[in-house]
């Protein structure tokens, strides 16, 4: 039964990561960042924005991603 849980958790979880990875807009500043526009109020304030809120959700999917698997190792 624990097996079952945990692997419907796991499932979940993957495809969280998936979306929330989707979601994310992408790195490339293009020639912003040589005139200094990624300075800008949200370049500083980004962890209050939202991609910095998926930032934060994609580090702790992916920890649990690799705590889950780890554990569904040792069970199965």
């Amino acid at each position: 039964m624990l097996k079952i849980l945990l692997t419907v958790v796991f499932v979940f979880i993957c495809i969280a990561l998936t979306v929330i990875v989707l979601l994310q807009e992408g790195k490339s500043q293009g020639l912003g960042s040589i005139s200094g526009m990624a300075d800008s109020y949200w370049g500083k304030n980004k962890a209050r924005s939202m991609e910095g809120t998926l930032e934060k959700f994609t580090k702790f999917a992916a920890v649990a991603i690799l705590l889950l698997a780890l554990v569904l190792n040792i069970i199965w």
